[in-house]
């Protein structure tokens, strides 16, 4: 038996209402490279099979303490019925990008049952009128409930479930004994409950005494101001670099409660050029790039709906603290910061220069007091005060999350096919009813955004807005004309200022290219969503 974290039993708090706590990502494949060149769901059924010792989460059952007086505990489940959690359906004709969009997104709006292990999987065959996909084409979507895994653990869950090769491995025929847990009797949790007050009340002691130098050099500062603290909020509340923001969020159409009703759409970005536009601006990570666009992204996006406010939107940037070991076994092992994405900010490279600047304070101020201090709250704090903190003091200070997780740079194969292409579907939250996460794969940075579809009926004009808001970045990367023919009277070059580059959306400069056409997904710009 496993207890849930602190912030494990976080996730699980937020399945309530109409939100969703769970994670998915949503993969195509290319049967091309199978034996056969093709693939049979009963070839999936005994490759799953095979894969289910590979990560402990796909056997994990939640076991809830009587009266929900403790944080609940993961037990090994012995007989798995593969044919429940992975199961088969098919587009309706034509078969296209938009209709794939619209089937995941239904999938990813119901809950999981969390009587059973806490994940399942959709083959979806019929993608047959979706642009450039290998015949035969299928995908995978698969969904883990959010207190399992995180987006690292989520990342090498992803290579456990895939083969480096197309070749089938030998499968062992020897019989053997797995050791799984029995039911644990209600005495039994009630027993485990006192050993787990007594770990709350060391881990409190040790907490109070890592804060008391932060207590001294902030003075009579209350819990609020420490856990806004510990995201780096308060980090250059005196700079002239955050004129124009906010510690609390400014109101959005994404900012109120969510409905039953979700939206999902994805495009790929080369990796090359997120790394040419990190690039041309020196001290830039890629994390900074992917907010940068993010937000312009939502700048053209509410302006466009003559809704954009004056001062910054502010984005949720999760950090992974897994450290060098990043286990598909270690459940949510995650800081947070606050980071403004500088939506009032017209042009892409004073932006980026801007957001460089306020994640890096932002990580100093985080560093300072601990990436780990959330999570340390969290699992000292009780349930209810920790969802009270979290829903009142943390999430007003945000309008959406941004986070983007690094996949394999190889390729993987399930049952022989080659994945084409894999993609985050990720969680909303009251409050915060828009998440845009990318995942690298292959030399492709596969980017989604997620929605209430009472938010954003027009999820392919939010891609659109996102291509545009990419392709003013890239053309950070240009030099100017004159540059290329001058004669070079000094060996070391001045660097233009990245903001003199700038290009109006979709209008690069001149011998430059525009931000590359996806390969899968390119459809007509629509504005309404269909209807479930």
């Amino acid at each position: 038996m496993k207890q849930l974290s602190g912030t494990d039993n976080l996730f699980l708090a937020q399945e309530t209402g109409n939100q969703r706590a769970h994670v998915a990502g949503l993969g195509i494949y290319d049967p091309s490279t199978a034996p056969g060149g093709k693939v049979r769901f009963k070839d999936i059924l005994e490759f799953f099979t095979s894969r289910l010792d590979k990560s402990a989460v796909f056997r994990r059952r939640l076991v809830r303490a009587p009266f929900d007086l403790d944080r609940p505990y993961w037990i090994d489940e012995k007989d798995i019925d593969i044919e429940y959690h992975v199961r088969h359906i098919a587009l309706p004709r034509p078969g296209d990008w938009r209709q794939l969009m619209i089937q995941v997104a239904r999938i990813h709006a119901r809950p999981l049952d969390l009587t059973k292990p806490a994940w399942e999987a959709y083959i979806i065959e019929g993608l047959d009128n979706v642009p450039n996909l290998p015949p035969g084409s299928f995908a995978l979507y698969i969904k883990v409930h959010h207190s399992a895994i995180d987006g690292q653990a989520g990342a090498a869950l992803v290579g456990s479930l895939h083969s480096l090769t197309p070749e089938a491995a030998t499968v062992s025929r020897r019989v053997i004994t797995k050791v799984v847990d029995r039911e644990p009797t209600s005495l039994e949790l009630l027993a485990r409950m006192v050993g787990s007050r007594v770990d709350q009340a060391v881990n409190a002691t040790r907490l109070l005494g890592a804060l008391a130098p932060l207590a001294l050099q902030l003075g009579q500062k209350q819990i609020e101001t420490m856990l806004r603290g510990s995201l780096g909020i308060n980090a250059g509340e005196d700079d002239r670099e955050t004129a124009g923001v906010s510690k609390k969020a400014p109101p959005t159409r994404f900012n109120g409660p969510l409905s039953p009703h979700r939206v999902v759409d994805a495009m790929p970005l080369p990796f090359a050029d997120i790394q040419k536009i990190r690039e041309a601006v020196p001290g830039s990570t890629i994390n900074d790039v992917f907010v940068s666009v993010s937000g312009g992204t939502v700048r053209k996006y509410l302006q466009a709906k003559g809704e954009l406010p004056e001062i910054s939107l502010n984005a949720l940037v999760p950090m992974s603290i897994h450290g060098e070991a990043k286990s598909g076994d270690a459940g949510n092992q995650i800081g947070m910061a606050f980071v403004p994405v500088f939506s009032n900010i017209a042009d892409a490279g004073e932006r980026l220069r801007k957001v460089c600047r306020g994640t890096t304070k932002g990580k100093k101020a985080v560093n300072a007091v601990g990436r780990d201090l959330p999570a340390r709250i969290f699992q000292t704090l009780p349930s209810k005060a920790v969802d009270f903190a979290v829903r009142h003091v943390l999430l007003p200070q945000f309008n959406f999350t941004v986070s983007n997780v690094r996949g394999p740079s190889t390729s993987l194969y399930m049952a022989g096919a080659k994945v084409y292409a894999f993609m985050p579907v990720n969680m909303l939250v009251d409050g915060m009813g828009l998440n845009i996460t990318g995942f690298s794969y292959n030399g492709v940075l596969w980017v989604c955004a997620v929605s209430d579809r009472a938010m954003m009926p027009d999820p392919g004009f939010f891609m659109d807005c996102f291509r545009e808001s990419f392709a003013e970045h890239l053309a950070l990367t240009v030099r100017a004309p004159e540059a290329e023919t001058r004669p070079t009277r000094r060996t070391t070059r001045k660097v233009a200022p990245v903001a003199e580059a700038s290009q109006p959306a979709g209008k690069p400069a001149a011998g430059t290219s525009p931000a590359r056409k996806p390969a899968v997904g390119r459809k007509p710009r629509t504005t309404t969503a269909a209807p479930e």
